[in-house]
């Protein structure tokens, strides 16, 4: 862990994560803390027999793929290269989670041949109501985490949290608003929306590597002050993901602008203590 600069608790979650996806990972034997995956492993086979890996070259490219966040653009990269040499459904198997793995094939499908879909049981965080979404999915966020899609009732493209589609069937009918697809802005909270705020936020070091552990993309955002103090300037879509991060670490974070995101935090607090 200290090699790769990595705590204990960011390694056990990559770990659960790939087990998650349905990976058998056994505990070290005799005390030697090496993990691995185990060949019975689903998918294993088939990555270990690809064209232009050995067995050994392909068990360090799944440990290399796991190894790194779901919200690391680099890990996207690697997965399209993939997609490019192989055109294999397989690949975005690998980094799902098992239960959503038919959410994501059928939207995957969708995409491809440009159909509409039905998105059963969906899950809104607004609203917390399930409700079907009749939409047309053109694009994947980073690591299969949401879809862009045009959501035919409301008219317009929203992003659509895959673990919250109960299941997709895959309409007999094309697009119909190709034109109108386009990707919005996502923040590095994983907030979308059409408007952005800037934001400053005054960091610990703490508070540092857990927005760094949690939050990934925010890397890129964050400038040091000193050897303890370190400045986020980004942008974000609402106050919503921003806000939640900074209430679970109030007393490592000074918020330095906006003064409207001070409010925000003050009226969840009293409408929490009400």
């Amino acid at each position: 862990m200290k090699r790769f600069d990595l705590t204990e608790r960011t390694v056990d979650r990559y770990i659960q994560t790939i087990r998650e996806a349905g990976f058998i990972i056994p505990r070290p034997k005799n005390g030697d803390g090496m993990y691995q995956i185990h060949k019975a492993s689903p998918y294993f086979k088939e990555i270990s027999e690809l064209l232009h890996f050995s067995k050994e070259e392909a068990h360090i490219l799944y440990n290399a793929i796991h190894s790194i966040s779901n919200e690391n653009l680099l890990k996207q990269n690697l997965i399209n290269k993939l997609y490019t040499l192989y055109n294999s459904k397989e690949i975005a198997q690998t980094i799902v989670k098992q239960q959503h793995s038919a959410v994501i094939q059928n939207l995957n499908k969708a995409i491809i041949e440009k159909r509409k879909v039905i998105l059963y049981n969906y899950r809104s965080a607004n609203s917390d109501k399930l409700q079907d979404r009749r939409v047309e999915p053109f694009s994947f966020t980073t690591n299969f985490i949401s879809t862009w899609a045009y959501d035919i009732n409301s008219g317009c493209c929203k992003t659509f949290k895959n673990t919250r589609i109960s299941s997709v069937s895959v309409l007999n009918e094309n697009w119909e608003h190709s034109k109108l697809h386009k990707e919005g802005f996502m923040d590095v909270f994983r907030i979308s929306s059409n408007q952005r705020i800037n934001v400053k936020l005054k960091l610990s070091l703490r508070a540092c590597e857990l927005l760094k552990e949690e939050y990934p993309l925010a890397e890129k955002d964050i400038t040091p002050i000193d050897d303890t103090k370190f400045l986020l300037e980004t942008e974000v879509c609402s106050f919503e993901g921003v806000g939640r991060f900074v209430m679970g670490l109030c007393q490592d974070i000074e918020i330095v602008e906006p003064t409207d995101l001070k409010i925000f935090i003050k009226k969840k607090i009293e409408d929490f203590l009400k």
